[in-house]
């Protein structure tokens, strides 16, 4: 027995006692509870309801695992409404953050609970409601689900999952990343400020080599490659450049290889998961693709990006079934296409990406599916907010493009084509857009229509992609 202090609080073995009316009662250790308060949106225009997951969840689970929950709005304090914040951030001994719709004073706190506390800090969020940022992707968040009405799905096993989790973490002896990665945090010495000041300049200096080496081709990257080194020890961002550079230059094999290299959080990362899918399906493997991007679903559930890769990959082999005479096969692989792009457009309308390869392929139909004409000014409204916001690309010219065609519209196909063309980064955009064009073309022509005009973009796309003289 330690005796008793001015709080009337004593500890004995591990535990805590406070004194009350009735005499000592054992105190649990606290947790915290990091998350956004009422109804808020998520991804797919799902409302959740961040009360009743608190109240019939998050807050059931960590009583069951021996502790006492502490949410900010369960006890008001006054003064400076940081203070109290800062102190429960800072002193409770569990933590609980719920990274759902990815609340900006959620993430500030969980960045500062990591920067003090080494351990003890679980990540929760509703699955199926967009993918979670870059920096806490690779972190161990446990999914949960939610219903359609924004509230838990199946609190039962999800509460006994966390409360499982909970009691895990007390033998956890680190999980926070900053003291994971940053070696004898937070006692960080001058020199190696110093080594890292000197390691900023060398990533600055490697992006700008690779920015050079991708107009260089394949073999300018691979040079740039070839001196950097163990890929363990290279700052994530050198890396992820390193991986989208052989991207752009169409190194599908290097982008494959790169990925065993990587660290297993990075590895493991949406972004790089993603894009190994995409590596994989233009490398042959489309087999293999798939089940990357199956497993990336199940796991993280579906995104824009992912269901639109996937899309791509039954594309692929549509048009291989197409070549070989698998009429047949030819037909449900387009569905399957169809409703990939579908799945990935209803996740987040605010990407046009895949709702204009939806479209055009419903366009190829036999006959044109009547759903991609519903679909052309929703998908234009999304790009065109999109360029709103000053963040256009070729990516949006082009999109704005497809749809003018599909929509038998020259004059709007013309002025986005030239928008299109001073805006292309690396040859294989213009490449691609005019494969999708060319396909139109097919698709019409067997009906006995012909679009001259768009042959003519067709052939100007070819031209900027180094295929056509």
């Amino acid at each position: 027995m330690t005796g008793l202090s001015a709080k009337a609080v004593w500890q004995d073995a591990g535990r805590r006692f406070a004194l009350t009316g009735k005499g000592y009662r054992i105190m649990r250790p606290l947790c915290f509870v990091l998350m956004p308060f009422g109804r808020k949106p998520a991804a797919g225009g799902v409302m959740v309801d961040f009360d009743a997951i608190y109240g019939t969840l998050i807050r059931p689970a960590i009583i069951d695992a021996g502790l006492e929950p502490l949410r900010a709005d369960e006890e008001m304090a006054g003064g400076i409404i940081h203070k109290p914040m800062f102190e429960r951030l800072i002193l409770c001994e569990y933590a609980v953050a719920d990274l759902t719709t990815a609340n900006a004073n959620v993430f500030y706190e969980l960045g500062l609970r990591h920067a003090v506390r080494r351990a003890a800090t679980v990540l929760v969020f509703a699955d199926g409601t967009g993918q979670l940022p870059f920096d806490v992707a690779s972190l161990r968040g446990l999914p949960y689900s939610l219903g359609a009405d924004g509230t838990p799905g199946a609190p039962d096993g999800d509460r006994k999952a966390l409360a499982g989790r909970l009691r895990a973490a007390r033998n956890e002896r680190t999980d926070s990343p900053v003291f994971q990665l940053v070696e004898d945090f937070p006692d960080v010495q001058r020199q190696k400020t110093d080594v890292f000041r000197d390691r900023v300049r060398y990533s600055n200096r490697v992006k700008q080599d690779l920015a050079r080496a991708r107009k260089a081709g394949v073999d300018g990257v691979r040079s740039v490659a070839a001196g950097l080194g163990d890929i363990d020890e290279l700052e994530s961002g050198v890396v992820v450049d390193l991986f989208l550079s052989y991207r752009a230059v169409g190194a599908w094999d290097e982008m494959i290889a790169l990925v065993d290299r990587m660290a297993p959080p990075l590895a493991a990362t949406v972004m790089v998961q993603e894009q190994l899918g995409l590596a994989l399906n233009r490398a042959g493997h489309g087999d293999r693709a798939e089940r990357v991007l199956a497993d990336l679903i199940d796991r993280r559930g579906p995104s824009s990006e992912t269901c639109g890769i996937l899309g791509r990959i039954y594309k692929d082999r549509w048009r291989q079934a197409v070549w070989e005479g698998e009429s047949v096969l030819a037909r449900g692989l387009l569905k399957k296409a169809v409703r990939a792009y579908l799945d990935g457009f209803e996740t987040d309308w605010r990407d046009a990406y895949p709702g204009v390869n939806a479209i055009t392929l419903m366009e190829i139909c036999d006959p044109p599916d009547p759903r991609g004409r519903q679909l052309i000014p929703i998908v234009a409204y999304a790009v065109k907010r999109r360029m709103d916001r000053g963040h256009s690309d070729y990516w949006d010219h082009a999109t704005l493009l497809e749809l003018a065609v599909v929509g038998r519209d020259r004059a709007a196909a013309e002025a986005a084509a030239a928008d299109a063309l001073a805006a292309v980064r690396e040859p294989w955009e213009p490449e691609t857009t005019a494969s999708n064009l060319a396909l139109i073309a097919d698709a019409r022509a067997r009906r006995g229509e012909a679009l001259g005009w768009a042959a003519g973009i067709e052939s100007l796309l070819l031209k900027r992609a180094g295929v056509q003289d």
